[in-house]
């Protein structure tokens, strides 16, 4: 499996896992400032951008394999694990199955899944089977603020590495299975959850409950931002981040 990544920075290592659709360029507001205290790297997860797309359905476990494929060619024993959405799912999955390749463990407006968790938002849901546009989906996850240049910034990144629809259904898939309710207790990693409050693509409740389920958690919830929360307020996300891993 070729999985493309690139590393940014110097410092303790803390490899960044993307979500559904996005390939590695949707950390762009937050790599340069993390790259300041961390060694950073991202890459793009198997069925988008640089990476072999295989046929589907992918499942946690082996987008959580090639996560960590990412640190063996990148000759990293441990780093701390970030993950959003999709990819907060994988990040659960490499703290679960690969637990000595985790020091700590941040988790971005993210579910354990399953029938326990919040079920995805109505609105999104609706989307889906509308027959929606990359830029509704590209808005809806910037709700309650879509501020337009953000919109346009993302979009225009999303038609450059726009997925083949199995591509998308085979990331979609792996997501859709996942459910790790009760094995969030073995977690050994520290772990912050962050989410912000207005997300209407996983339901923020996610959130506390995944704070509940952690051994070690903490909780930080972001007033007035969406999904894709930390476009809206990179700054504070890199801050909250760095506080908790340094």
């Amino acid at each position: 499996m070729r999985i493309a990544w690139e590393r940014h920075g110097a410092g303790p290592p803390l490899l960044l896992i993307h979500g559904l659709g996005y390939a590695r360029w949707g950390w762009e507001p937050v790599v340069d400032p993390l790259a300041r205290s961390f060694d950073v790297l991202l890459f793009d997860n198997r069925g988008i951008g640089e990476s072999d797309a295989p046929p589907g359905p992918y499942t946690a476990a082996q987008l959580a394999a090639d996560a960590v494929q990412v640190l063996d060619e990148a000759e990293v024993e441990r780093a701390h694990v970030l993950g959003t959405s999709l990819g907060g799912m994988v990040a659960q999955e490499v703290a679960l199955s690969y637990p000595r390749r985790v020091d700590k463990l941040a988790l971005a407006c993210t579910t354990p899944g399953g029938p326990r968790a919040y079920p995805m938002p109505a609105r999104t849901v609706a989307l889906m089977t509308n027959g929606a546009t990359l830029r509704d989906f590209v808005e809806n996850a910037l709700v309650p603020d879509p501020r337009a240049e953000l919109v346009e910034r993302i979009l225009a990144h999303r038609l450059a590495t726009a997925q083949p629809a199995e591509a998308w259904a085979a990331q979609a898939a792996a997501g859709a299975a996942f459910d790790v309710y009760e094995q969030l207790g073995s977690i050994a990693a520290p772990a912050l959850v962050l989410h912000g409050d207005g997300d209407v693509v996983v339901d923020p409740r996610n959130g506390e409950l995944l704070a509940r389920l952690l051994p070690q958690a903490s909780l930080e919830v972001f007033p007035g931002t969406g999904h894709l929360f930390f476009w809206q307020q990179p700054e504070r996300f890199v801050r909250v981040v760095e506080e908790f891993l340094l």
